[in-house]
């Protein structure tokens, strides 16, 4: 196994130690109103990565990442469609390369499928990425109509990013928290990014 690799957020490679360490699965917990794609986007520039896509089509999303404000690499996009999306997440993950970062977005729509079908995709996932030193985020919307198999997926995932938006006052804040985190240590503080032109850390103050 290599050690930690960059998410591309300097403070919070920092706070992990370096990074994420290779050989991961990420759930990454969002509202589908954030802007957590930035964060999806700006991983692509780390090395090699296939974007599996399942609600948006593969041109709408690479046509996204082109003219994403943050820093972006060239990723493979693929769209699953039709009424097998397990059967067909599986095989293109079957094939990803070594040392590679995997996207799935959003992982809703395999949470949904019949749960034993699902455990069994989650395991070969994490055998794979394991096996491959590769690195998997595993999108999670967090709405209003969260799949029961959400908790599984938590379960599963060897660290897990809480991502919260809210609105306060005339701003809107964007707040980190990493409860999990398998094999090290979870972070005990929040970290405050600013979603723009570039996924960084907030230094503004609060200002009661």
């Amino acid at each position: 196994m290599s050690g930690r690799l960059n998410t591309g957020i300097d403070v919070l490679d920092r706070k992990l130690e370096g990074g994420i360490p290779g050989g991961s699965i990420v759930a990454l917990t969002a509202q589908p109103a954030s802007q957590a794609e930035l964060f999806l986007y700006e991983l692509t520039a780390t090395r090699g990565t296939l974007y599996i896509s399942l609600d948006r089509t593969g041109d709408s999303v690479s046509n996204s990442i082109a003219s994403a404000p943050t820093r972006t690499g060239d990723p493979t996009v693929r769209d699953v469609t039709g009424d097998a999306p397990l059967d067909n997440a599986s095989k293109l993950v079957s094939a990803l390369p070594e040392e590679s970062n995997l996207i799935i977005d959003p992982a809703d729509v395999l949470e949904r499928q019949e749960p034993t079908r699902y455990r069994n995709f989650l395991n070969e996932l994490q055998n794979h990425i394991y096996n491959t030193d590769g690195l998997a985020i595993l999108h999670c919307l967090d709405g209003q109509n969260v799949p029961e198999m959400r908790d599984t997926t938590e379960h599963m995932a060897d660290i897990v990013f809480q991502l919260e938006t809210t609105v306060k006052g005339d701003r809107i804040e964007n707040r980190l928290a990493v409860p999990k985190f398998r094999g090290g240590q979870a972070l005990t503080d929040i970290i405050k990014l600013e979603l723009a032109d570039e996924v960084e850390i907030d230094t503004s103050r609060d200002i009661a």
